[in-house]
């Protein structure tokens, strides 16, 4: 998992690896995708495309269209089997004469819902200078959300009982190869076939996007991608770079470091932050972590711990557990205004025994509805990643999780990892197909914009820097605690930035700065 950007930005409008195989040449339109590119796409109501309680909630927003997009399953034979992707569309607010093309966005994960960020964002950007010359495209790419088959693994009771795991890396727990065998099983099973497994890998979801390109009447792809979406975006850069007009990369992927390294760098980012955090916490005679930040990581291990053999009461007949616990205050981590909930958590935690807070935390950054049900986004996320990442042996699997406790000491479960670790995807019924590293020496490229904040604990500044170096790009540096920032009104000068570069092409400055 890279990073819940779209859920916490659905919070704030609410309350407000070894290289896989190297990847395929550069795909065109042949003869057989001529249909898919032909396609036309026909915009209806979103009320049907709604899946979970918060896209209920947002798809009734006046003006919003949506629709499936038809793509290949497999692109190496376009015309056997067919996926549908969900497509929502905000119209451009300003006169015909205005408008410039599509502004297509991917919040993330991977597994985030596009129709549902473009949703939410249409509120926020509703007197940008974005809205007005640009639709709004929100894509659920293949596997997720609305998009059909969609990657189902675990029911709504195996998530409430905290059992639906898809990583020991940084939790609780054990496995066998028997385990990791029979989460392939579930996940082929409740989503249509193992074909459906190997069809979710980036490389086919940037085909996607230039279909959408096409249908959606764009000589060139206008791009914004945030987290897990720059890896979208810089991918479909490698295969289409020709087909790219302008691409906005927020809180980038570094497209250099493989799953592994990209994991210790996230752990290491989320232990700098649970730090400020306990810094911050600190500062009031009050905070549950105690009053000096170097005890705080043991504070915390000692509350959390005993969660792995005996879950807390969270309200409404639930229970947390150690997992649900440590993704509540993780998520918090996210955005510098969520650590007053994490720290009222925390200290519900160690002063009454529950972990009511923490629980709701962890469901609104995971995706559970307070109706009880789930989004697909945890599952999605997994498939995804598999597609894309190489796959760990057992031994390589032990050794991650024994650094990622190491690197970020506040996740460390207190057990003992030797022998109980597996990679959830070693038996997964399709080999990677991403390659690392991806994204480099690319011609034909123009101009690009990349984003990092250098407080950014899930993908830290450096992997901007990185992307930034490969694409050539702009790299725009803001001084901040958050993951992404770009087009949400919390800051003027990014959004001012992107408005320009989106509009006029125009990249800042060598050197451009903002601060939070």
């Amino acid at each position: 998992m890279f990073a819940l950007a779209a859920l916490g930005i659905i919070a704030m409008v609410l309350s407000a690896c070894a290289p896989a195989s190297s990847p395929d040449p550069a795909p065109s339109a042949s003869a057989a995708l001529d249909e898919f590119y032909a396609q036309e796409i026909e915009f209806t109501g979103c009320a049907e495309f709604a899946q979970t309680e918060a896209a209920s909630q947002f798809f009734a927003t006046e003006g919003l269209e949506c629709a499936h997009l038809a793509v290949p399953m497999d692109y190496s034979s376009p015309p056997e089997e067919r996926m549908q992707i969900g497509v929502l569309r905000v119209p451009a607010q300003g006169t015909p004469d205005e408008r410039i093309g599509s502004l297509v966005m991917n919040p993330g994960g991977p597994g985030e819902s596009g129709m549902l960020i473009a949703a939410a964002l249409s509120l926020r950007l509703a007197e940008s200078p974005v809205l007005q010359r640009f639709d709004l495209i929100g894509v659920d790419p293949r596997g997720v959300g609305a998009s059909t088959p969609s990657i189902r693994c675990f029911t709504d009771a195996e998530r409430d009982a905290g059992a639906a795991k898809t990583t020991l890396v940084g939790a609780s727990g054990a496995w066998t190869q028997e385990d990791t065998a029979a989460l392939v099983d579930k996940c082929a099973h409740a989503s249509g076939g193992e074909d459906v497994l190997a069809a979710v890998g980036t490389r086919d979801a940037a085909r996607d996007l230039d279909v959408l390109r096409a249908v959606l009447g764009d000589e060139k792809l206008t791009f914004f991608g945030m987290s897990y979406g720059t890896r979208l975006g810089a991918v479909y850069a490698e295969q289409f770079p020709d087909k790219v007009r302008a691409l906005v990369l927020d809180g980038a992927v570094d497209p250099r470091a493989d799953g592994e390294g990209q994991r210790l760098a996230t752990f290491s980012g989320f232990q700098r932050s649970f730090e400020q955090v306990a810094a911050y916490c600190a500062q009031s005679v009050e905070c549950p972590l105690g009053s000096d930040p170097d005890q705080a990581t043991r504070m915390f291990q000692e509350l959390v711990q005993p969660l792995v053999n005996e879950p807390v009461p969270a309200g409404e007949g639930r229970t947390a557990t150690f997992d649900q616990v440590i993704g509540g205050v993780g998520g918090s981590l996210y955005a510098e205004e969520s650590w007053d909930a994490a720290i009222a958590g925390i200290a519900q935690l160690k002063h009454e025994g529950r972990a009511d807070q923490l629980l709701a935390l962890n469901d609104l950054y995971t995706g559970r509805g307070s109706d009880g049900t789930w989004s697909t986004f945890l599952d999605a996320n997994l498939a995804i990643n598999c597609m894309d990442e190489e796959r760990r042996t057992p031994a390589a699997e032990e050794k991650l999780r024994a650094q990622a406790v190491a690197i970020s000491p506040w996740l460390d479960s207190g057990e003992d990892v030797i022998g109980s670790t597996r990679h959830a995807c070693e038996g997964w019924p399709a080999a990677p197909t991403l390659g690392f590293p991806y994204a480099q020496d690319i011609t034909g490229l123009p101009d690009t914009l990349v984003i990092s904040i250098t407080g950014d604990p899930s993908t830290p500044y450096e992997g901007g820097v990185s992307l930034a170096e490969s694409l050539g790009s702009a790299l725009l540096t803001v001084e901040g605690e958050r993951h992404t920032i770009a087009l949400q009104g919390i800051s003027p000068c990014v959004d001012r930035a992107v408005a320009d570069y989106l509009i006029d092409l125009r990249v800042p400055q060598a050197d451009a700065r903002c601060t939070l």
